[in-house]
């Protein structure tokens, strides 16, 4: 059975996008900040193309295909602090997503997708100055519909969205694990349940304990628990997390996922610029303990950027690695960092039984205009299976904001399998070289 994993490409502009307080429309303001409400309106729409696809059917040649995919989310969010003690937030949102053309070159949508369907529904509180001890806001509780991002390499999001293609358990195209297209997009986010308790705030020893239950059947509707304890400095923080698995709905069970329940998950991380000035650290190293035995994942990243350089070109590296049985969960890639357009999105596991090499180049020759470049080795650590996803890739893309609401994100990507559909690989027609390219229009008001 094919395992799939997904990382869809979400630029600074794009997690803008998605923040529902950042970019929005004040409805209302009273006493300077007391009582405000926003109303929030984020959209986007893709064009996409590949010369080749990885739908695993030989009948699909030379597996050209053509689709495009759209979201709009809108809604409303707002805060008071016109309480007796710290203040109270909340959000409701809808969001409207849809597939057309040919569906990806990975086979989980079919290009006829649709769906409305409500995003976030949450209301939180903040404790202001309430319990000195802990800081400004040291408790911030939230409960709801929501999106919750653990540390990033564990828990990003519940951005999954298969269509109507995707059935690993029968094959059969009955629309059960459908969630309305735009799988490349991934604008659902939200956690359908969830419980968040913060302390401590941001800075010094702060924690959370989080409860959160997945109601997206392409991953198993998966229910977990999960704790943080961090340490911040000015020049970085150190940090673990610990994630328990509570349960599955056995119904949307593939693969190993029934291991989810019972399922413990340890990590340490860190990440900061340890005293270097425009330098920038990372790295995070987890423990799988599940029915089935003991599976490890890492990573490790450094970049520089020389800002006193005309255009301040970024350089950065990472390693990652992932045993042969290790379970992505709720990854969506270490800070947004995606693993690859193609590999990530289309052609394979890169979170399982793999190691990446990649680099990325960032130029800024302007305040409204990044140009990136990004190489991608994956190395398959083991060989024995049927399938082989060992690969090479580039990326060229850029993020051009035209307006302050409007940004436009062009890509084109190659990638060389090792392997193709006839011999052991998933790319259709040979293993020479894909071309992949991609236009989105990002939009907030």
């Amino acid at each position: 059975m094919r395992t799939l994993s997904y990382a869809p490409l979400l630029s600074l502009v794009a997690l803008c996008t998605f923040e529902p307080q950042v970019h929005a429309y004040q409805l209302y303001n009273e006493d300077d900040g007391g009582t405000v409400l926003n109303a929030d309106l984020s959209a986007a729409f893709g064009w996409f193309g590949s010369e080749k696809n990885y739908i695993g059917d030989p009948e699909r040649e030379p597996g050209r295909m053509r689709w495009q995919e759209g979201f709009a989310k809108y809604g409303l969010n707002g805060t008071t602090n016109k309480i007796n003690a710290g203040s109270v937030y909340g959000g409701l949102s809808w969001i409207s997503t849809g597939s057309f053309g040919d569906g990806d070159a990975g086979g989980l949508t079919v290009g006829d997708e649709r769906r409305t369907a409500v995003e976030d529904a949450y209301l939180g509180w903040k404790s202001g100055d309430l319990i000195p001890a802990l800081g400004k806001d040291g408790v911030d509780f939230s409960f709801g519909r929501q999106l919750v991002t653990v540390d990033g390499f564990l828990i990003t999001d519940d951005g999954f969205a298969p269509g109507k293609a995707f059935n690993p358990i029968e094959g059969v195209r009955d629309g059960r694990f459908n969630r309305g297209g735009a799988f490349y997009l991934g604008p659902r986010l939200a956690f359908g349940n969830t419980a968040v308790l913060k302390l401590g705030g941001l800075e010094g020893l702060h924690g959370s304990l989080i409860w959160l239950k997945s109601d997206n059947p392409g991953q198993s509707k998966t229910e977990v628990a999960a704790a943080t304890l961090d340490y911040t400095t000015p020049v970085g923080s150190i940090g673990s997390t610990y994630v328990h698995g509570l349960d599955v709905d056995e119904r949307y069970a593939f693969g190993d996922r029934l291991e989810r329940k019972g399922m413990n998950v340890y990590s340490i991380r860190g990440q900061g610029n340890a005293g270097i000035e425009n330098a920038d650290f990372a790295f995070e190293v987890a423990r799988q303990e599940k029915r089935s035995g003991s599976q490890r994942a890492m990573f490790f990243e450094a970049g520089y950027t020389f800002a006193d350089t005309q255009w301040q070109p970024t350089v950065s590296y990472r390693y990652s690695r992932y045993s042969e049985g290790y379970d992505f969960l709720f990854q969506g890639g270490f800070r947004k960092r995606y693993q690859g357009e193609v590999a990530a999105n289309y052609a394979g596991s890169v979170t399982s039984n793999m190691a990446i090499n990649d680099v990325l180049l960032s130029v800024k020759p302007t305040d409204k205009l990044t140009l990136n470049a990004m190489a991608f080795n994956y190395h398959q650590l083991s060989r024995t299976h049927e399938q082989d996803f060992a690969a090479r890739e580039v990326d060229l893309f850029l993020d051009w904001m035209v307006t302050d609401n409007v940004t436009l994100s062009p890509l084109v990507g190659f990638y060389k399998p090792e392997k193709w559909l006839g011999d052991g690989g998933l790319q259709s027609g040979s293993a020479s070289t894909n071309t992949y390219f991609q236009f989105i229009v990002w939009m907030t008001f």
